[in-house]
């Protein structure tokens, strides 16, 4: 060993001595210290919660960061401050979704029970009642967008990632990219528009709806899908074709299957964020108080449909009307939530299995 490395070994104690550590409980006890004399303190000054959140919070990161850059250095004072930005950023982005969360909640269990599953709406002008034809008018009109959109949108992507070379592949994508942008009610428009050149202006099916659904679905499914087959290695094709296996068969046996687990989340996650919409469903489907399984006859309730109507046009008593709504609402969450718990299963069951796992 060198003289120098024996110095530099020497001076590692003695720099790590002059750079101290804060305990574990810290941050805590700052917080805890901010909470109790800026939140507390102007809470009982009448100032509102609000100003005392946020003056709390500031107080907090500069605290933090003043009292470990004194300690600990420049260096891990700024992570800490950064960690205590991004911490509070995230907080921030949770107030609303929790606040949705916890309003419908706290509305929609009122009317969450046996009847409302059960019963439809017909010759009902009070109390009673239920969302059952607006259930199964959001499962059929969702499941026949669906039984269009998947199809469509994968081999779209499967042509634009595995044949998409020139003018052709460069228009389809910017129309894609065009159609993730429309907004929903324009879609709405598109069917009705559509349907109104042969059956007049009056006509309203729940199929309509399901093509207003559907062009909606179909970039979301092309996108999602697209960027599977992309980070399918490149190797594994090559392997197949050195076998002499076909191109269409190489894609079939091996690149979708293992892409398979990303594409069956896309797909669930396309169909949870078209199951929610109102503007197209409003415009091309309408709505009806009975029971109607038949999207190619007439028109068909949907959960958000009814929600909107049951809150804006109720009848008397109000207050029936309004639990429904947000019962409604209620519904439409539960099964967005189980349609993004159903993504996460499908990837996790159909992922590449490793040798890690």
């Amino acid at each position: 060993m060198s003289a120098e490395q024996r110095a530099l070994e020497a001076s590692l104690p003695s720099v790590a001595k002059k750079v101290g550590e804060l305990p574990s409980w810290a941050p805590w006890g700052i917080l805890a210290a901010a909470v109790v004399v800026v939140g507390g303190g102007l809470l009982l000054a009448g100032r509102g919660i609000g100003l005392a959140v946020v003056a709390t919070a500031v107080v907090y990161a500069l605290a933090v960061y003043l009292i470990s850059r004194t300690v600990e250095g420049p260096r891990k004072a700024t992570d800490r401050l950064v960690t205590v930005l991004v911490t509070t950023a995230f907080l921030i982005a949770m107030v609303p979704l929790v606040s949705v969360i916890a309003t419908v909640l706290t509305n929609g269990v009122a009317r969450f029970d046996a009847q409302f599953f059960t019963n439809s709406m017909r010759g009902v002008v009070g109390e009673g009642g239920g969302g059952y034809h607006a259930i199964l008018g959001t499962l059929i009109i969702t499941a026949l967008a669906a039984l269009m959109s998947i199809p469509v949108g994968l081999l779209t992507a499967v042509y634009l990632v595995e044949y998409g070379r020139g003018k052709l592949s460069r228009a389809i994508t910017f129309f894609v990219d065009v159609m993730t942008g429309i907004p929903s009610i324009v879609a709405g428009l598109f069917a009705f528009a559509l349907f109104a050149l042969f059956f007049g202006p009056g006509v309203r099916l729940g199929f309509m709806g399901s093509l207003a659904l559907c062009v909606l679905m179909i970039p979301v499914v092309v996108r999602s899908t697209e960027e599977m087959l992309k980070i399918v290695p490149n190797e594994l094709r090559e392997a197949a074709y050195a076998l002499g296996v076909p191109k269409w068969r190489t894609i079939l046996k091996v690149v979708v299957p293992t892409s398979v687990a990303g594409i069956a989340s896309g797909v669930t996650l396309a169909i949870a964020r078209v199951i929610g919409e109102t503007a197209p469903l409003l415009i091309a489907v309408g709505i009806t108080t009975g029971v109607n399984l038949n999207p190619f006859d007439g028109r068909m309730a949907t959960l958000p449909v009814f929600s909107y109507y049951s809150y804006v046009a109720p009848g008397v008593p109000r207050e029936p009307f309004i639990d429904r709504a947000w019962t409604a609402a209620l519904v439409l969450i539960i099964l967005v939530m189980v349609l993004n718990l159903a993504a996460r299963l499908i990837a996790r069951l159909f992922a590449p299995k490793t040798a890690g796992r």
